[in-house]
């Protein structure tokens, strides 16, 4: 499958969605900006009735991997398998610096041990702050139907990109950690 891409002029920022976009599951959106590449998740589907055969659906991962050298790091909103699913088959081909908090993380850690794959896994928490190249992400907890999601405030040279992740308004989560509203406004 070609992929074409509009050409990037200097300076741009680039948001090219590989998967998550008018579909449920493979949540994988690449920021890039100059020769720096930020992912946010890399999930999976499931396959529909008509893909007699398939398994699972992953992203195609052509362009990472064409320009694998601009990757700064992969970071992961929550666990579910729509945004972490695809990251052992991601790592097959390029191994990058992997961020989250730590229930997604422990998730991933048990699909790699499956996969006899190692990760650099970089455990981070709500209220963070992580500089990937250009692009400096602020993380802030949210509530979703899985506990330890987070939402990013990502400054880039050329403005703020706010990404929700997938969110639930959950007054009374289960695990006690509620939505940052405060700093959300």
């Amino acid at each position: 499958m070609k992929t074409n891409f509009k050409k990037k002029t200097a300076n741009s920022l680039r948001v090219i969605p590989l998967g998550g976009l008018n579909e449920i599951g493979k949540n994988l959106t690449i920021l890039e900006y100059n020769d720096d590449i930020l992912i946010i998740d890399c999930g999976l589907s499931f396959p529909d009735d008509e893909m007699y055969g398939i398994d699972i659906v992953i992203p195609d991962f052509t362009y990472l991997k064409k320009n694998a050298d601009k990757i700064k790091g992969i970071i992961i909103t929550h666990g579910h398998e729509d945004h972490i699913g695809a990251i052992p088959y991601f790592l097959k081909s390029l191994n990058v610096p992997i961020y989250g908090t730590r229930l997604p993380l422990g998730l991933i850690g048990n699909k790699l041990k499956e996969h006899n794959i190692k990760g650099n896994l970089n455990v981070i928490k709500a209220g963070d702050t992580v500089k990937l190249g250009h692009f400096k992400i602020e993380t802030i907890r949210t509530t979703h139907s899985i506990a330890d999601a987070i939402c990013l405030s990502i400054e880039t040279p050329v403005g703020i990109i706010f990404h929700t992740g997938d969110f639930k308004i959950d007054y009374t989560p289960l695990d006690g950690e509620p939505i940052d509203f405060h700093r959300l406004a």
